[in-house]
């Protein structure tokens, strides 16, 4: 089991930045990533952290202005978001597994076990 608290949600003006973090704890994680769902959206992959593989991806609508990393040495995970733009307004979600295959198949959603909350990030324009 793995427990994901998720921090740092605000509302911002376009072109400016957030950093999300999510605090993890009980059993470590093959890997963790970030997920958004926005208003009559889908939720949709962002960002993945898989240090097994030294993976760091971000997905096309987010590449270049969202960068995803960990704290060394714990499993604190970040999302640093730049430029933001008012079709990034979301509830993100952080998630967890324990299951390779997921990894390898984000950002499909389904095998990401644990799931936090969520922090809602609002961008106007």
């Amino acid at each position: 089991r793995v427990d994901l608290v998720e921090s740092g949600g605000d509302s911002v003006q376009a072109g400016g930045s957030l950093r999300l973090s999510c605090a993890a704890s009980g059993d470590i994680p093959e890997c963790m990533a970030w997920f958004r769902q926005g208003p009559g959206k889908e939720r949709e992959g962002v960002a993945l952290f898989w240090p097994a593989r030294a993976r760091r991806d971000v997905t096309d609508p987010v590449k270049g202005r969202f960068a995803i990393s960990q704290d060394s040495g714990s499993t604190t995970l970040h999302l640093e978001m730049t430029t933001l733009k008012p079709e990034d307004t979301a509830l993100y979600y952080c998630t967890a597994t324990t299951l390779r295959y997921a990894c390898s198949e984000w950002p499909n959603k389904s095998g990401f076990t644990y799931w936090g909350r969520g922090t809602q990030v609002s961008v106007s324009s």
